[in-house]
């Protein structure tokens, strides 16, 4: 048999193959509740984001159902063939941007015209008349990141950006977004992009990187909130916004 390459495996992914063989070693039968996200992440000896990756990861495959404010339950594995699991994670990608994006926002600061201004007044405008979540508010939402970008003349630049945005439209994205974006999350988001225009339009670097820093990281912070939370504790969310940047 010849030798195969070791490839390295996100540590979500890890965890989503070691709840799949609990599964089917009958460890936790179909109908099964699983322990909280909490007692999860601490049995495991990691964080929550990086168990709340794995859970949806595996929602998608049609291995749990995560019933927001009751809790994740074991499902009949599905017939049908698997999506392809990502490699990196919704919270990788958004981590991603944050360090890339706040840098680029303070470029931006140093180089925007009053026509990039005008640019983005157009599309702050054009989100502004927007519900949320639909397609449309993504597309409007992608072109702000990309119009930021392409202030600095590089189409590379625009690019990578427009890539990474773009993830947000796979399977795991798209599930964990189903869960807690929200018309009142557009509104937040809609002031953080005011935020980082300002800044931009005033030619202050340090407040535009600290704007859009600022934006990226509570977009993580908005899918934080636990999946079996029934009252609303926001003493654990809290908690779990504090920690959000130290992903597993």
């Amino acid at each position: 048999m010849p030798i195969a390459p070791i490839v390295p495996r996100r540590l979500y992914r890890q965890v989503a193959d070691q709840l799949r063989q609990l599964f089917d070693s009958g460890e936790y039968a179909v109908g099964d509740r699983l322990p909280a996200e909490r007692d999860l992440a601490e049995q495991m000896g990691i964080s929550r984001p990086t168990i709340r990756e794995a859970l949806i990861a595996l929602e998608v495959e049609g291995r749990v159902q995560i019933r927001v404010g009751s809790g994740i339950y074991v499902t009949e594995p599905p017939r049908a063939a698997l999506p392809e699991l990502h490699d990196e994670g919704p919270f990788e990608v958004l981590q991603a941007r944050e360090f890339i994006e706040s840098a680029l926002a303070a470029e931006a600061a140093k180089h925007s015209t009053p026509e990039h201004i005008a640019g983005l007044d157009e599309t702050i405008d054009r989100m502004d008349m927007q519900g949320h979540p639909t397609s449309m508010t993504l597309a409007v939402d992608r072109e702000f990141h990309t119009r930021v970008a392409a202030m600095l003349g590089n189409e590379v630049l625009v690019r990578v950006v427009g890539e990474l945005f773009d993830q947000r439209m796979n399977p795991y994205f798209t599930r964990l977004s189903s869960y807690f974006e929200n018309r009142a999350t557009w509104q937040a988001a809609q002031e953080e992009h005011r935020a980082v225009r300002n800044a931009i339009a005033a030619g202050d670097c340090e407040g535009a990187r600290a704007a859009m820093q600022v934006h990226l990281r509570r977009s993580q912070q908005r899918f934080t909130r636990n999946f079996d939370e029934r009252t609303g504790d926001r003493k654990a969310a809290d908690t779990e916004e504090k920690a959000v940047g130290a992903f597993g």
